[in-house]
């Protein structure tokens, strides 16, 4: 049997690369840090913060074990190729390939991780998907979308939490809120931050014409704690109470105790009604709010630096950024990176994994080009 393709020396050159990215010396740091905190006896004291830092430890310790189980298998390759060159076994091989193989896969899993690099790509994410011009096209446009997404969360093994829906008038959604809980949801969701175009042979038109539906979706990140970087004048809030009573009440608890919150000096509104109590809903809002004022002052920073350098990027909310033909034929294609995929039924099932991955690549390259 040939020699193994997959060279030893490069697995361990990818090892050095993850050992930056992943940061070990100082997440290994870090968990000393947090074992020391949760052998203390007041350490449930405070609910909230012990499992946030649970949590913590817990994806710190999940990299660790990983970093050190790719170089075990490295130098578990490179002892049994040695052992092979003593022993006439061709078994010994093909267990040294098999394991090469293994590692390389793993890797290249591994390195999407060197891809998340914002600053809040750890976060969790709030999401607002609203329905474009169509009316009840749109609107049902809009409720596959947001079917998509839970699909996407479910197979990821993501908390979808839906906060608030307004039902369409005839069928679908006009507009949805829901945060994405999970390690680096949104650095995966930024991908879907834009306007989704939809071509098909209406269900709702008898003469089965071919229609194009729009929806947008908004992605920010979510802070459990009101971040201490926005400053929110109580003042300058309306707060309103209401009923949830979404159509049939499929995607929403009914109860008395909805809240939405504008913001009167920017317009932003932020809803919740699925929680039990006034209080619940009106503190999850605050907790939306603030990561919308934040993303909110974070474009505004970053319109101010592009019209002083000259720039003219059109990739802010309101851009199309994906199109999903179904007819005349099947293509899903993304504007910005574009990857493209023919199953449309697998990627409105949740297949969205290709797309995220083709856009932080795409971010990477054009950041890199500046």
């Amino acid at each position: 049997m040939s020699e193994p393709t997959i060279d030893p020396n490069q697995l361990r050159r990818r090892l050095e690369e993850a050992l930056l990215y992943l940061r070990i010396e100082e997440i290994s740091d870090r968990r000393m840090e947090l074992e020391d905190l949760v052998a203390k006896p007041d350490f449930w004291d405070n609910t909230e913060q012990a499992k946030k830092l649970s949590q913590e430890l817990s994806e710190i310790t999940e990299d660790l074990q990983l970093f050190n189980q790719l170089s075990t298998n490295i130098d578990d390759a490179e002892t049994l190729l040695e052992l092979s060159k003593e022993e006439d076994d061709p078994s010994i091989i093909e267990e040294a390939l098999t394991l090469l193989t293994e590692t390389n896969k793993a890797f290249d899993e591994l390195e999407l991780r060197s891809l998340f690099t914002g600053e809040h790509d750890e976060s969790d994410a709030v999401c607002y998907i609203q329905s474009g011009e169509g009316g009840t096209e749109a609107q049902d446009w809009a409720e596959m979308l947001l079917r998509m997404y839970q699909r996407w969360a479910d197979q990821k093994g993501f908390s979808f939490e839906i906060t608030a829906v307004s039902e369409g008038t005839e069928a679908g959604i006009s507009s949805a809120e829901f945060i994405v809980s999970g390690r680096r949801a949104y650095g995966m969701l930024q991908s879907e931050h834009g306007v989704h175009r939809l071509v098909r042979i209406s269900p709702f038109n008898k003469q089965a014409n071919r229609h194009t539906s729009f929806a947008s979706m908004h992605v920010v990140p979510f802070f459990e704690q009101v971040s201490e970087e926005i400053l929110i004048d109580e003042t300058e809030l309306r707060i309103d109470t209401y009923r949830s009573s979404g159509a049939g009440g499929q995607h929403v608890n009914v109860t008395d105790s909805a809240v939405r919150i504008t913001h009167l000096p920017t317009g932003v509104v932020v809803s919740c009604q699925n929680e039990r109590s006034q209080h619940q809903n009106k503190d999850r809002c605050m907790q939306m709010l603030s990561a919308r004022l934040l993303d909110l002052e974070r474009k505004q920073r970053e319109d101010e630096i592009a019209n002083i350098s000259g720039e003219n990027k059109n990739v802010g909310f309101g851009s199309q950024i994906r199109s999903y033909v179904m007819q005349p034929y099947q293509m899903v294609k993304d504007l910005r990176s574009n990857h493209e995929v023919g199953a449309v039924e697998s990627v409105l099932n949740g297949e969205i994994d290709s797309f995220m991955e083709a856009y932080l690549r795409w971010s990477r390259s054009e950041s890199t080009d500046i």
